[in-house]
Protein backbone atom coordinates (compact mmCIF):
# COMPACT_ATOMS: atom_id res chain seq x y z
CA UNK A 1 0.00 0.00 0.00
CA UNK A 2 0.85 3.63 -0.55
CA UNK A 3 2.44 5.66 1.97
CA UNK A 4 1.71 9.08 2.68
CA UNK A 5 4.99 10.75 1.15
CA UNK A 6 5.48 11.62 -2.97
CA UNK A 7 8.98 10.50 -4.34
CA UNK A 8 9.64 14.29 -4.76
CA UNK A 9 8.40 17.52 -2.97
CA UNK A 10 5.55 19.04 -4.16
CA UNK A 11 4.50 22.38 -4.30
CA UNK A 12 2.24 25.39 -6.20
CA UNK A 13 2.98 27.42 -7.80
CA UNK A 14 6.01 25.08 -9.57
CA UNK A 15 8.96 25.54 -9.27
CA UNK A 16 11.26 28.14 -9.73
CA UNK A 17 8.91 29.87 -8.29
CA UNK A 18 9.00 30.13 -4.48
CA UNK A 19 6.25 27.83 -2.76
CA UNK A 20 3.10 29.18 -1.92
CA UNK A 21 1.23 25.91 -0.67
CA UNK A 22 3.26 22.74 -0.11
CA UNK A 23 2.26 19.18 0.21
CA UNK A 24 2.47 17.93 3.98
CA UNK A 25 0.92 14.26 3.90
CA UNK A 26 -2.71 13.09 3.74
CA UNK A 27 -4.87 11.54 6.54
CA UNK A 28 -6.72 8.63 5.69
CA UNK A 29 -7.74 7.65 9.27
CA UNK A 30 -5.94 6.92 13.02
CA UNK A 31 -3.92 3.80 13.38
CA UNK A 32 -2.45 2.00 16.43
CA UNK A 33 0.95 1.77 17.47
CA UNK A 34 1.81 0.19 20.99
CA UNK A 35 4.49 2.85 20.88
CA UNK A 36 3.02 6.07 21.04
CA UNK A 37 -1.09 4.87 21.54
CA UNK A 38 -3.25 6.54 18.88
CA UNK A 39 -1.57 8.70 16.28
CA UNK A 40 -3.19 9.99 12.94
CA UNK A 41 -2.54 7.85 10.08
CA UNK A 42 -0.71 8.85 7.20
CA UNK A 43 -1.34 5.32 4.73
CA UNK A 44 -4.29 3.73 3.75
CA UNK A 45 -5.05 0.99 6.56
CA UNK A 46 -7.61 -1.14 4.90
CA UNK A 47 -10.76 -1.86 4.10
CA UNK A 48 -13.64 -0.34 6.23
CA UNK A 49 -14.35 -3.46 7.12
CA UNK A 50 -11.20 -4.37 8.30
CA UNK A 51 -10.23 -0.68 9.95
CA UNK A 52 -13.13 0.93 11.56
CA UNK A 53 -11.07 3.97 12.08
CA UNK A 54 -10.36 4.51 8.78
CA UNK A 55 -12.58 6.96 7.18
CA UNK A 56 -15.46 6.65 4.27
CA UNK A 57 -16.71 9.87 3.40
CA UNK A 58 -14.88 12.88 4.83
CA UNK A 59 -16.50 15.81 4.54
CA UNK A 60 -15.15 18.41 7.12
CA UNK A 61 -12.34 18.80 9.51
CA UNK A 62 -11.40 21.46 11.77
CA UNK A 63 -8.16 21.67 14.51
CA UNK A 64 -8.28 22.73 17.64
CA UNK A 65 -5.55 25.26 19.58
CA UNK A 66 -4.09 22.26 21.08
CA UNK A 67 -3.62 20.53 18.03
CA UNK A 68 -6.54 18.23 18.39
CA UNK A 69 -8.37 17.39 15.04
CA UNK A 70 -11.85 16.45 14.08
CA UNK A 71 -12.92 14.86 10.92
CA UNK A 72 -16.99 14.81 10.00
CA UNK A 73 -17.54 11.29 8.11
CA UNK A 74 -20.65 10.91 6.45
CA UNK A 75 -19.80 7.45 5.50
CA UNK A 76 -19.85 6.33 9.58
CA UNK A 77 -21.97 8.97 10.40
CA UNK A 78 -19.72 9.80 12.92
CA UNK A 79 -16.89 12.34 13.78
CA UNK A 80 -12.95 11.14 14.38
CA UNK A 81 -12.06 13.15 16.88
CA UNK A 82 -8.51 12.92 18.10
CA UNK A 83 -6.39 14.38 21.15
CA UNK A 84 -3.14 14.13 21.10
CA UNK A 85 -1.95 15.53 24.61
CA UNK A 86 -3.98 12.58 25.57
CA UNK A 87 -3.19 10.17 22.74
CA UNK A 88 -6.87 9.66 22.53
CA UNK A 89 -9.22 8.71 19.69
CA UNK A 90 -12.79 8.71 19.91
CA UNK A 91 -15.96 8.51 17.69
CA UNK A 92 -18.16 11.07 18.45
CA UNK A 93 -22.16 9.20 17.34
CA UNK A 94 -24.21 11.43 19.59
CA UNK A 95 -26.51 9.97 22.16
CA UNK A 96 -28.49 6.92 22.75
CA UNK A 97 -31.49 9.15 22.62
CA UNK A 98 -29.98 11.23 19.49
CA UNK A 99 -27.14 9.87 16.56
CA UNK A 100 -25.67 12.23 14.53
CA UNK A 101 -26.68 11.13 11.41
CA UNK A 102 -25.13 13.27 8.86
CA UNK A 103 -22.43 15.42 9.36
CA UNK A 104 -21.27 18.46 7.22
CA UNK A 105 -19.68 20.79 9.48
CA UNK A 106 -17.44 21.46 12.73
CA UNK A 107 -15.78 23.52 14.66
CA UNK A 108 -14.32 24.30 17.82
CA UNK A 109 -14.39 26.96 20.37
CA UNK A 110 -11.41 28.53 22.27
CA UNK A 111 -12.45 25.96 25.17
CA UNK A 112 -12.16 23.06 22.76
CA UNK A 113 -15.32 22.56 22.94
CA UNK A 114 -16.94 20.98 19.43
CA UNK A 115 -19.54 22.24 17.58
CA UNK A 116 -21.05 19.73 14.59
CA UNK A 117 -23.62 20.51 12.29
CA UNK A 118 -25.74 17.69 11.22
CA UNK A 119 -27.61 18.21 7.94
CA UNK A 120 -30.58 16.23 9.14
CA UNK A 121 -31.24 19.34 11.15
CA UNK A 122 -29.16 19.10 14.51
CA UNK A 123 -26.40 21.07 16.02
CA UNK A 124 -24.47 19.22 18.47
CA UNK A 125 -21.82 20.72 21.16
CA UNK A 126 -19.34 18.29 22.93
CA UNK A 127 -17.24 19.20 25.61
CA UNK A 128 -13.16 18.99 25.42
CA UNK A 129 -13.25 15.31 26.17
CA UNK A 130 -16.08 14.49 23.77
CA UNK A 131 -18.96 14.34 25.89
CA UNK A 132 -22.23 15.58 24.75
CA UNK A 133 -23.05 18.95 25.92
CA UNK A 134 -26.14 19.90 24.36
CA UNK A 135 -28.34 19.69 20.75
CA UNK A 136 -30.20 22.32 19.24
CA UNK A 137 -32.63 21.79 16.03
CA UNK A 138 -34.22 25.09 16.05
CA UNK A 139 -32.96 28.90 15.71
CA UNK A 140 -35.50 30.72 17.61
CA UNK A 141 -38.80 30.04 17.10
CA UNK A 142 -37.58 28.48 13.49
CA UNK A 143 -36.60 24.57 12.87
CA UNK A 144 -33.55 24.23 11.37
CA UNK A 145 -33.91 23.07 7.87
CA UNK A 146 -30.78 21.80 7.05
CA UNK A 147 -27.58 23.21 9.04
CA UNK A 148 -24.10 22.51 7.48
CA UNK A 149 -21.47 24.66 7.54
CA UNK A 150 -20.03 26.47 10.92
CA UNK A 151 -17.99 28.91 12.37
CA UNK A 152 -16.86 30.24 15.71
CA UNK A 153 -15.85 34.17 16.93
CA UNK A 154 -13.66 33.80 19.93
CA UNK A 155 -13.94 38.24 19.86
CA UNK A 156 -17.93 37.75 19.30
CA UNK A 157 -18.46 34.07 21.50
CA UNK A 158 -20.63 33.13 18.69
CA UNK A 159 -21.25 30.34 16.57
CA UNK A 160 -22.82 30.84 13.07
CA UNK A 161 -24.58 28.39 11.54
CA UNK A 162 -25.39 28.20 7.70
CA UNK A 163 -28.80 27.18 7.12
CA UNK A 164 -28.89 26.24 3.56
CA UNK A 165 -32.10 25.30 2.75
CA UNK A 166 -33.42 28.47 4.71
CA UNK A 167 -30.80 30.57 3.01
CA UNK A 168 -29.74 32.15 6.37
CA UNK A 169 -26.77 32.08 8.78
CA UNK A 170 -27.86 31.98 12.43
CA UNK A 171 -25.52 33.19 15.33
CA UNK A 172 -25.68 31.28 18.22
CA UNK A 173 -24.40 32.33 21.76
CA UNK A 174 -22.46 29.76 23.42
CA UNK A 175 -25.73 27.97 25.67
CA UNK A 176 -27.06 27.56 22.29
CA UNK A 177 -29.60 30.13 22.11
CA UNK A 178 -30.23 32.57 18.81
CA UNK A 179 -28.74 35.74 19.00
CA UNK A 180 -29.19 37.01 15.34
CA UNK A 181 -29.74 35.75 11.56
CA UNK A 182 -28.85 37.17 8.62
CA UNK A 183 -29.64 36.71 4.72
CA UNK A 184 -32.83 35.13 2.52
CA UNK A 185 -33.30 34.15 -0.69
CA UNK A 186 -32.12 36.20 -3.68
CA UNK A 187 -29.11 37.15 -5.80
CA UNK A 188 -28.16 40.39 -4.50
CA UNK A 189 -25.31 41.20 -2.16
CA UNK A 190 -26.44 39.49 1.58
CA UNK A 191 -28.72 37.31 -0.10
CA UNK A 192 -28.26 33.46 -0.84
CA UNK A 193 -29.02 31.16 -2.97
CA UNK A 194 -28.50 27.44 -1.07
CA UNK A 195 -25.25 28.72 1.33
CA UNK A 196 -23.13 26.13 2.23
CA UNK A 197 -20.00 26.69 4.08
CA UNK A 198 -18.27 28.96 6.43
CA UNK A 199 -15.45 30.19 7.79
CA UNK A 200 -13.79 32.88 9.98
CA UNK A 201 -10.86 34.79 8.83
CA UNK A 202 -7.91 35.91 11.08
CA UNK A 203 -9.12 39.01 10.64
CA UNK A 204 -12.86 38.96 11.61
CA UNK A 205 -14.76 38.60 8.19
CA UNK A 206 -17.09 36.09 7.48
CA UNK A 207 -16.49 33.86 4.29
CA UNK A 208 -20.06 32.20 3.20
CA UNK A 209 -20.12 30.10 0.08
CA UNK A 210 -23.35 30.86 -1.88
CA UNK A 211 -23.14 27.89 -3.80
CA UNK A 212 -25.56 27.97 -6.51
CA UNK A 213 -25.13 32.29 -6.56
CA UNK A 214 -21.82 30.67 -7.40
CA UNK A 215 -19.91 32.71 -5.56
CA UNK A 216 -18.18 33.57 -1.95
CA UNK A 217 -19.72 36.34 0.19
CA UNK A 218 -17.85 38.48 3.14
CA UNK A 219 -19.94 39.66 6.19
CA UNK A 220 -18.77 40.88 9.33
CA UNK A 221 -19.38 39.56 12.65
CA UNK A 222 -22.63 40.93 12.81
CA UNK A 223 -23.78 39.85 9.62
CA UNK A 224 -23.07 43.14 7.64
CA UNK A 225 -22.36 42.41 3.62
CA UNK A 226 -18.88 43.85 3.02
CA UNK A 227 -18.63 42.26 -0.44
CA UNK A 228 -18.95 39.36 -3.14
CA UNK A 229 -17.04 37.55 -5.70
CA UNK A 230 -17.47 34.82 -7.72
CA UNK A 231 -19.50 33.96 -11.20
CA UNK A 232 -20.45 30.51 -12.88
CA UNK A 233 -18.00 29.21 -15.32
CA UNK A 234 -15.58 26.62 -16.62
CA UNK A 235 -12.43 28.31 -16.22
CA UNK A 236 -9.62 29.65 -14.19
CA UNK A 237 -10.97 31.63 -11.71
CA UNK A 238 -14.60 30.76 -12.58
CA UNK A 239 -16.99 28.31 -10.27
CA UNK A 240 -19.27 25.35 -11.12
CA UNK A 241 -19.37 23.64 -7.44
CA UNK A 242 -18.11 26.34 -4.81
CA UNK A 243 -17.89 24.46 -1.32
CA UNK A 244 -15.22 24.91 1.14
CA UNK A 245 -13.85 28.26 2.04
CA UNK A 246 -11.00 29.47 4.10
CA UNK A 247 -8.66 32.03 4.27
CA UNK A 248 -4.89 32.03 5.40
CA UNK A 249 -2.86 35.33 7.63
CA UNK A 250 -2.47 36.89 4.14
CA UNK A 251 -5.57 37.24 3.61
CA UNK A 252 -5.66 34.86 0.16
CA UNK A 253 -9.32 32.99 0.08
CA UNK A 254 -9.44 29.08 -0.58
CA UNK A 255 -12.31 27.88 -2.43
CA UNK A 256 -12.89 24.26 -3.37
CA UNK A 257 -15.14 23.56 -6.64
CA UNK A 258 -16.49 19.60 -6.43
CA UNK A 259 -16.71 19.93 -10.33
CA UNK A 260 -13.33 21.26 -10.63
CA UNK A 261 -12.18 18.78 -8.05
CA UNK A 262 -9.35 21.63 -7.13
CA UNK A 263 -8.91 24.81 -4.83
CA UNK A 264 -8.71 28.31 -5.87
CA UNK A 265 -7.10 30.97 -4.62
CA UNK A 266 -8.03 34.34 -4.71
CA UNK A 267 -7.12 37.74 -3.35
CA UNK A 268 -10.13 39.39 -1.68
CA UNK A 269 -10.78 41.27 -4.21
CA UNK A 270 -11.68 38.07 -5.96
CA UNK A 271 -8.67 38.24 -8.65
CA UNK A 272 -7.46 34.96 -9.38
CA UNK A 273 -4.39 33.83 -7.61
CA UNK A 274 -3.44 30.12 -8.49
CA UNK A 275 -5.08 26.59 -9.15
CA UNK A 276 -4.13 23.96 -6.42
CA UNK A 277 -4.92 20.19 -7.25
CA UNK A 278 -6.64 18.64 -10.11
CA UNK A 279 -9.07 15.59 -10.58
CA UNK A 280 -6.96 12.21 -9.70
CA UNK A 281 -5.96 9.92 -6.89
CA UNK A 282 -2.27 10.79 -6.49
CA UNK A 283 -0.53 13.62 -3.93
CA UNK A 284 -1.74 17.04 -4.47
CA UNK A 285 -4.77 15.74 -6.71
CA UNK A 286 -8.25 15.48 -5.34
CA UNK A 287 -12.20 13.51 -6.24
CA UNK A 288 -15.02 15.26 -5.18
CA UNK A 289 -13.09 17.22 -2.43
CA UNK A 290 -15.39 19.48 -0.10
CA UNK A 291 -14.99 21.02 3.20
CA UNK A 292 -11.68 23.35 3.96
CA UNK A 293 -9.91 24.56 7.07
CA UNK A 294 -7.08 26.63 8.17
CA UNK A 295 -5.91 26.93 11.36
CA UNK A 296 -3.73 29.50 13.33
CA UNK A 297 -0.48 27.83 12.22
CA UNK A 298 -1.24 27.94 8.43
CA UNK A 299 -1.58 24.71 7.78
CA UNK A 300 -4.35 23.53 5.08
CA UNK A 301 -7.08 21.03 5.41
CA UNK A 302 -8.74 19.68 2.34
CA UNK A 303 -11.51 17.06 2.61
CA UNK A 304 -10.40 14.79 -0.61
CA UNK A 305 -14.29 13.03 -0.17
CA UNK A 306 -14.08 10.61 -2.83
CA UNK A 307 -10.05 9.47 -2.42
CA UNK A 308 -11.40 8.71 1.66
CA UNK A 309 -8.48 11.10 2.81
CA UNK A 310 -7.96 14.43 4.31
CA UNK A 311 -5.05 15.88 2.16
CA UNK A 312 -2.84 18.68 4.32
CA UNK A 313 -0.67 21.22 2.85
CA UNK A 314 1.69 23.90 4.62
CA UNK A 315 1.45 27.50 3.42
CA UNK A 316 3.76 30.04 3.07
CA UNK A 317 3.05 33.33 5.30
CA UNK A 318 3.91 36.45 4.03
CA UNK A 319 4.28 35.28 0.45
CA UNK A 320 3.79 38.93 -0.53
CA UNK A 321 1.81 40.94 -2.65
CA UNK A 322 -1.46 38.71 -3.59
CA UNK A 323 -2.67 41.14 -6.07
CA UNK A 324 -3.85 39.01 -9.63
CA UNK A 325 0.45 38.58 -9.78
CA UNK A 326 0.75 36.59 -12.93
CA UNK A 327 3.92 34.92 -11.39
CA UNK A 328 1.87 33.37 -8.47
CA UNK A 329 -0.43 31.78 -11.90
CA UNK A 330 2.86 29.45 -12.50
Amino acid sequence: MRGSQPAVGLQWPYQPSPAKVTYVQSLTGLARSKDVGWVVGAIVFGSETEDRNAFILPVAVATGHDGRIAVADMGRRCVHLYIPAQQRYLQLTGSDQEKIVSPVGLIFDEEARLYVADSAGTVFAFGPDGALLFTRHAAGTERLQRPTGVAYSPRTKLLYVVDTLANTVHAFGSDGDLVFSFGERGDAQGRFNFPTHIFRSPGGELYVTDSLNFRVQIFDEQGHVLGAFGHHGDGSGDMAMPKGVAVDSDGVVYVVDGIFDNVQLFNRAGDFLLTLGGRGVDFGEFWLPSGAFINDRDELYVCDTYNRRVQVFKVTEGYGPVGGDREMRR
